[in-house]
């Protein structure tokens, strides 16, 4: 499209209109510091120098590339093959608009359905969509559709669900004739069972759990889903993708609805974003699956065919009989996330949760033989755990930063009060050799 600037014509016709004689008229009372700016510049660089200087300043950073990283609680350093930027860094889909028009999006929507696909058989559900912004979004987006699906008004949430996605839960339904809930965890983190119980009744629309857990124990369900149903609510699980190639499905936990964060399945750390919220349903909810969804049809011509389904796109703009007003999706994380699940297959899947297993439960044992660190051995986790510290977490992340050790999360600022409690996290990534070098920082904090 051609920059077509305003004739002499327009210009006098608009300043006409204004009350104005010149352009300069619209600029009376500006300080002239401001019309006129001295700017105070560094020497001009050689593309080279430009380069030599931002490796420098870029050098300054510790991220997980130059650390020992056991960082954790929603975001989480995987081995990603170089596959999966090679296909997600194809003009075709790096650049590709959003796709209203099947004719011209073909590529674009078989990439989101077979990204449905691979999600649901991963949740053990019937339908997923084309994703949302993030983990915590897909969260809220589940308890909007549980309150529109039983038409009551209250969300009953575990306060083991990570926090950040509880506040975006909060932010969701502030303003609304809607409420939240909490119900309290045990002294080892898993969800308390008599305060869950005590707080079930025919009024809750939706249950949020999550497993792991944000303390990363793996929280006992069984049953569950039965007495959620028997008061006329939906179950709805936050999950680890990841963990799901050992661990039971939210299919096998009678879950009605499951959600997570996509980031582990091929998505770099990053600095938070841009990340990928995944969403599954049973088919009962189809349709009320907010956000895209590609379907699977056929052309006049008999041959296979992809389009949006079930939804029109004029749905999103339907305020609040909409079933979500957000009708973007993170098509190009989506895509990153297929790609790496199509590579890895179940097996790979399943080692890599092996894996992580593995390395946190070796990092747990080690750890809790440390004078001033106790662990709870006994809890069931996945890959992350909390350690309880005889001195406040500040002092251990300094030191172990010192030695290019991100050492994992402080509780504290979630949880007023654990400030000596911290989340460690332990993935494929982690060697033994730097298992046992943060085991030997820790000994000397």
């Amino acid at each position: 499209m051609h920059y077509q600037p305003l004739t002499a014509q327009d210009k006098e016709s608009m300043l006409h209109e204004i009350g104005a004689s010149s352009f300069n008229d619209l600029l009376k009372g500006i300080p002239a510091s401001l019309l006129n700016p001295t700017l105070t510049l560094p020497p001009a660089l050689s593309e080279i120098e430009i380069q030599a200087l931002l490796r420098n300043l870029g050098g300054r950073n510790k991220n997980v590339g130059n650390t020992a990283s056991f960082l954790g609680g929603g975001s989480y350093e995987h081995f990603i093959p170089t596959a999966v930027s090679s296909i997600t860094g194809r003009h075709e889909f790096y650049t590709a608009y959003t796709p209203y028009q099947p004719e011209a999006a073909q590529g674009t929507l078989q990439a989101i359905f077979e990204f449905q696909s691979l999600v649901a058989e991963l949740m053990g559900l019937d339908v997923s969509n084309a994703s949302h912004y993030d983990g915590s979004t897909s969260l809220a987006e589940a308890a909007l559709l549980a309150l529109r699906h039983t038409g009551r008004s209250k969300i009953l949430v575990s306060e083991a669900v990570n926090p950040h996605y509880r506040q975006v839960l909060k932010t969701y339904l502030q303003g609304t004739s809607f409420t939240l809930e909490e119900f309290r965890f045990d002294a080892e983190g898993g969800f308390n069972r008599d305060a869950f119980f005590n707080k079930l009744n025919d009024d809750i629309a939706g249950v949020i759990f999550q497993t792991p857990n944000f303390f990363g124990v793996l929280e006992d369900l069984e049953g569950i889903s039965d007495a959620v149903h028997a008061v006329g609510a939906l179950l709805i699980l936050n999950v680890y993708p990841t963990s799901l190639g050992a661990l039971r499905t939210p299919g096998e936990w009678g879950a009605d609805v499951a959600v997570g964060e996509g980031q582990p399945l091929g998505i770099p750390v990053q600095f938070g974003g841009p990340y990928l919220g995944l969403f599954a349903t049973t088919r009962a909810l189809v349709r009320r699956v907010p956000g895209r969804l590609a379907g699977l049809t056929e052309d006049k011509d008999g041959k296979r065919a992809f389009c949006l389904t079930l939804q029109a796109r004029e749905q999103h703009i339907r305020r609040e009989k909409a079933a979500s007003n957000i009708c973007t999706n993170q098509a190009l994380c989506a895509l990153a996330a297929g790609v790496y699940m199509s590579l890895m297959g179940k097996q790979g899947i399943k080692k890599v949760a092996e894996l992580c297993m593995d390395r946190a439960h070796y990092l747990r044992e080690k750890i809790a033989g440390l004078k001033g660190c106790r662990v709870a051995l006994e809890t069931p986790i996945f890959n992350e755990f909390v350690v309880h510290a005889s001195q406040p977490f500040e002092v251990i992340e300094k030191k172990c930063i010192e030695k290019n050790i991100f050492p994992g999360i402080g509780l504290g600022k979630f949880y007023p009060g654990r400030e000596n409690d911290f989340l460690v996290c332990a993935t494929e990534t982690k060697t033994r050799e730097q298992l046992d070098l943060f085991v030997e920082v820790l000994s000397q904090c």
